[in-house]
């Protein structure tokens, strides 16, 4: 990445940045986008899906897919990523989000949350409580980069959500085995026998079944949530994820929060503070063996970063630069409900990837100019 020494520090620099959607006709149309998965395909190709409708969880919310062939310089218009008669339910309206990975063995595999809403004043949350509307998780396969799709399937959790965070895609493991790491979410009731908490779902058939899962952070009995958790391999076959930690009767985030797995099936507990103060942060693993960590900023707000590495299980990081700076209204106040203050955040959900060129691709979704949009930064690699 173009990096800068500052007093014997590395700071990341921004080498470039753009769009991969905006709403053409915001004034005719109301739509917005979030949650953006990118995929390299081929030497020059990318591939971008992400949510679409006029709010976050609303009745019409579904994915979609955009291509480049110019590694993002420019993007074709998205189109639905699933046809209706694929992902709908038959039987009562449904909304879904699906985050996407292209596997060492060229498929590509979709991790999907199916949503029934059935109140019309709300969404898939309810806002009084945080909890969601019944779901499905579905998992589904394309031997063409998402052309076309083998079907989609059910898949039966070995343990109880109710509901599910479907926020991350999906991870190959050195070893063979794939992890579907997710959230444990309250009922539309509020019920929350599992808490909220990160786990993996984990699958040794290529993702054929999930009939076990790890934790990764559970704070739950202290009343903090784990969400929107990120988890990569490094080289020597641990895993680390971080994860946003929340205090949910406060309303208000903790320092970004991590865990280590020696041996890639159990994780350090409890929960260990980062030191960052931040919301929705990603990792992604380097070449070298450093780890690239982006958020939202609290203090400095914007879309940050800061490179990581182990000492032991110690947590090492080096001074943050922000990457994008929009508005500065983008943290959780505590001043609301809690899904109200969720819907009204103005830039989330940061997914990195390596091109091959060398070089490092965030995208994310942020508020400008009273749009929702997906934009991109990209960084170089010296």
């Amino acid at each position: 990445m173009n990096q800068k020494e500052v007093g014997g520090q590395t700071l990341i620099e921004t080498n470039s940045t753009g769009l991969v959607y905006r709403n053409p006709e915001p004034r005719l149309r109301d739509i917005n986008a979030w949650h953006p998965s990118l995929v390299v395909e081929g030497d020059t190709g990318l591939i971008c899906t992400f949510d679409l409708g006029p709010g976050p969880g609303t009745h019409d919310y579904r994915t979609y897919i955009s291509r480049s062939r110019d590694l993002g310089d420019s993007w074709d218009d998205p189109v639905p990523l699933f046809p209706d008669e694929l992902i709908q339910d038959p039987e009562r309206h449904s909304v879904h989000t699906a985050r996407p990975r292209l596997m060492s063995n060229g498929e590509m595999v979709v991790t999907i949350g199916r949503w029934y809403p059935y109140d019309p004043e709300e969404g898939i949350v309810n806002t009084a409580n945080l909890g969601y509307a019944p779901m499905d998780l579905l998992f589904a396969r394309s031997s063409d980069a998402g052309r076309s799709w083998d079907g989609v399937e059910r898949v039966d959790p070995p343990l109880v959500g109710p509901g599910f965070e479907v926020a991350h895609q999906v991870v190959e493991l050195q070893d063979g085995r794939w992890l579907w790491p997710m959230a444990t979410w309250k009922g539309w009731d509020g019920a929350a026998p599992n808490g909220m908490k990160a786990i993996a779902l984990v699958s040794s058939d290529r993702g054929r079944t999930w009939p076990s899962y790890l934790d990764i952070m559970d704070d739950y009995a202290n009343g903090i949530i784990h969400w929107e958790q990120s988890v990569v391999e490094l080289p020597d076959g641990r895993l680390l994820a971080v994860s946003w930690a929340f205090d949910e009767k406060m309303g208000t985030t903790k320092a970004i929060n991590y865990a280590v797995s020696e041996d890639a099936r159990t994780f350090s507990s409890p929960p260990l503070s980062t030191g960052l103060d931040g919301e929705t942060a990603k990792l992604l693993t380097l070449p070298d063996g450093r780890i690239l960590c982006v958020y939202r900023g609290i203090d400095s707000p914007g879309l940050c970063a800061t490179l990581v590495s182990l000492d032991g299980d110690h947590w090492k990081h080096g001074p943050f630069s922000v990457l994008w700076q929009g508005n500065s209204a983008n943290r959780m106040l505590g001043r609301k409900a809690v899904g109200d203050e969720l819907s009204e955040l103005k830039l989330g959900y940061p997914n990195l990837i390596l091109l091959p060129t060398g070089e490092v691709m965030v995208a994310f979704w942020c508020f400008e100019e009273e749009v929702y949009n997906i934009r991109w930064v990209r960084l170089n690699r010296q």
